[in-house]
């Protein structure tokens, strides 16, 4: 009997073209959960996460931020607001390949899962747009219906690969027929339990990995409103998301210790 298989992805400048939590901070603002200088802060985070040119000290001090800054707001609004403005702020950032790949993935049979570091409460509403059917998210703690700021789950770096191997255990997944794609070396891990990993925009320690190690690179560079193209099916029935909760941490944007396995 053939084992089912999954196209594994990275959210965040690998199907859409910014951080995913970060791109909401001017409804956050609109929503009255955040200062229009915490906003500013935001939109300078945005900045340095997609251009790569931040070491790991600033990566993690804007982790920090993001995650302290939603400490008190209140779980429903959040919802709401990432329900309300997900069709406009979202849907134009997607990428174009990352949609056609997930199509031709479906249409071989795979599972699409998106696996981010970013807070479900963002990564899930993405998830169903896409049409997705399964999600690994970071999770925040939640106390009577408020997030502390404390993070209760972190799908970041070696956890995802982690989760992965969880969920694959799980499902049955043919971890060595999957496939993974990722921007970041920080999602080496990810890559290195699937029989197919892509680097996708790669960042600089990324490129070098994928050189040293032969994975193929992609270019993404068309971000399209999906409404331009034929409709995605909906997700099917499957387990509810890995990780619920959800953390406003910045997604992918904080350097880890590298470990690379041998080749």
């Amino acid at each position: 009997m053939t084992r089912p298989t999954a196209a594994f992805f990275d959210l965040d400048k690998t199907i859409i073209a910014k951080s995913s939590t970060l791109a909401f901070s001017r409804e956050f603002q609109a929503g009255g959960l955040i200062s229009r200088r915490a906003m500013l802060r935001s939109a300078y985070a945005q900045f340095v996460f997609f251009t790569g040119g931040a070491d790991h000290d600033q990566m993690d001090k804007m982790r920090l931020f993001m995650s302290q800054l939603c400490a008190g707001w209140d779980v429903a609004t959040v919802r709401e607001i990432v329900h309300d403005t997900l069709d406009n702020i979202v849907e134009p950032l997607v990428y174009e390949e990352a949609v056609r790949l997930m199509e031709e993935h479906r249409a071989e049979g795979r599972d699409i899962v998106i696996v981010s570091a970013s807070g479900a409460e963002v990564v899930e509403p993405i998830g169903q747009m896409l049409g997705a059917d399964r999600v690994i998210a970071t999770r925040m703690e939640i106390v009577e219906g408020k997030y502390t700021g404390n993070i209760d789950y972190y799908a970041y770096a070696e956890e995802k690969a982690r989760a992965i191997e969880h969920l694959s255990a799980t499902i049955g997944y043919d971890l060595d027929e999957c496939y993974a794609y990722s921007d970041s070396v920080t999602d080496v891990h990810m890559l290195e339990v699937v029989g197919h990993p892509f680097v996708v925009n790669p960042d600089r320690e990324l490129r070098r990995t994928a050189v040293a190690r032969e994975w193929p690179v992609l270019s993404f560079v068309r971000p399209v409103a999906l409404r331009s193209r034929v409709p995605l099916p909906p997700a099917r029935p499957t387990l509810a998301a890995l990780a619920v909760g959800g953390a406003m941490a910045a997604g992918g944007v904080m350097w880890a210790n590298r470990r690379r396995r041998p080749t």
